[in-house]
Order: C-alpha cells, then sequence, then structure tokens
C-alpha cells in the first residue's frame, strides 16, 4: 500500500493527469517490484479500454487506441507520484478476445493474464471494460473467474453508453446488475458497475471515486470534506452494486 506523504494531498480527479508511464513488459515476470497499490484495467479489445484510460486520466495519448483492436500487446505500467511518493498505479493489460490474432499468441496473452491476476500481490482492485451493447460475454466471466480468487473489489464500466438512448442506458445498466447479482456468491459480492463514455465523458468521477477508495486518497473535494468515519465504517459491506 502507498505511503500518504505529510502535506495533504489534492483530490485525485484534480491532478490524476500528472500519472506517467513507468515500464511495459509482455511477461508479468518482467514488470518491477511490487510498488504502491495498483489499479487493473482489463477488456475486450474492441471494448474501448485505451480510450477509457485516456478519459480516467485526463489525457489525450496516455493510452494510445486504434482502429486496429488487438494492437496493445504488452502489460503497460503507470505511477502516480506526489511529493517523491508513489501514491499508485495503473496497469493497462493488453485486450483479449481478438479474432485475429492466431491461436498460440491468444493461448500466450491469456496464460499471462490468468497469471497477472492471480499472483500480482500489490493488485487492490480491478476495473473490467466492457461494452454496454455487449457485457458479460464468455471472456469477460471468465476473467472474473480468475479474479475472484484474490477476494478483491471489481469495478466494471459499461463503455460506448453514448451509442445508447438514456432509456436504453438505464435498461442496460439494470441487466448489468442482475448480471453481477447472479454471481453474488463469488466475484458479484465484490463488484459494482457505471455508465461510461469517453466520447460524453459520462461516468469518469464514479470510476476515479473507486480508484481513490482503493488507494485511499480523496477522490474530490467533496469526499475530502466528510467527516471521518468511525472504526469499522470501512466500504466493506457498505457498497455492493452501486
Amino acid at each position: 500500500m502507498s505511503a500518504i506523504p505529510q502535506n495533504p494531498l489534492p483530490p485525485l480527479k484534480d491532478w490524476i493527469h500528472q500519472i506517467s508511464f513507468l515500464t511495459s513488459a509482455a511477461r508479468a515476470a518482467d514488470l518491477p517490484s511490487l510498488g504502491a497499490g495498483e489499479v487493473a484495467i482489463a477488456g475486450r479489445s474492441n471494448a474501448g479500454k485505451s480510450s477509457a484510460l485516456n478519459l480516467i486520466c485526463n489525457r489525450r495519448r496516455l493510452a494510445f487506441s486504434s482502429k486496429t483492436p488487438g494492437r496493445t500487446q504488452l502489460i503497460n505500467l503507470f505511477t502516480l507520484q506526489h511529493q517523491d511518493t508513489e501514491i499508485g498505479r495503473l496497469v493497462d493489460l493488453p485486450g483479449y478476445g481478438y479474432a485475429a490474432v492466431d491461436r498460440t499468441t491468444k493461448a500466450r496473452w491469456q496464460r499471462e493474464l490468468a497469471n497477472f491476476l492471480e499472483s500480482r500481490i500489490s493488485l487492490v482492485g480491478l476495473i473490467v471494460v466492457m461494452d454496454i451493447r455487449h457485457p458479460f460475454g464468455p471472456l469477460d466471466l471468465q476473467l472474473l473467474q480468475w479474479f475472484d480468487r484474490r477476494q478483491q473489489p471489481i469495478h466494471v464500466l459499461l463503455t460506448k453508453a453514448d451509442k445508447l438512448t438514456r432509456n436504453e442506458q438505464a435498461r442496460a445498466l439494470a441487466a448489468a446488475k442482475r448480471s453481477i447479482a447472479e454471481h453474488a456468491n463469488s466475484w458479484g459480492e465484490r463488484t459494482s458497475v457505471s455508465l461510461f463514455s469517453a466520447t460524453t465523458r459520462i461516468g469518469r468521477d464514479e470510476v476515479l471515486e473507486k480508484i481513490a477508495q482503493w488507494w485511499q486518497v480523496p477522490a474530490s473535494q467533496e469526499t475530502m470534506e466528510k467527516p471521518k468515519k468511525k472504526p469499522g465504517e470501512g466500504i466493506a459491506g457498505r457498497e455492493r452494486l452501486n
């Protein structure tokens, strides 16, 4: 877990754009030593993961998006530091499920993804990016099962929400919550979900709130002004299908 500097941190939404590239690796074993809490971002190759990461960090080209799904083949680490102290890391994982990738490459990506999610000690949470029109596919569910062994929080981003009307968004969100509830005995118990659009900037505050919780830093001015919780009033048990 990250060590918090003595001076108060500004709200995360106001300075997460200062995040910087740390390193890339083709294998989990080649990643640098463990540091501050890591939040992994995963999703199918055509779900808009790179665009989501760019909006979350308020950077235009932090992660390279491409019209060719499957372009990102490496595990990319980004670090956020304040006063020479590492606050947290974001981990951009290779997209999965791209049909045009050969079977050998696809199998290797799958092994590395599973290995990272199951064994990376410094992981504190997982963001799963899903196209709102095609959520909870077989590969998404497999990913969630891998991560379930860690007993750690998950947040699902229903991306490309701008492709639907508001009524359709509401129905898709309700359906996603039902899907999560159906897995309440496993990963669903620790999973939340929200709408997201990199085009219209829907949902940035919600996901930043999650990341801030996992890094144990203030997300916004409002959270900084909230009274501190009494002992035992943690996040666990308070929030499920938000």
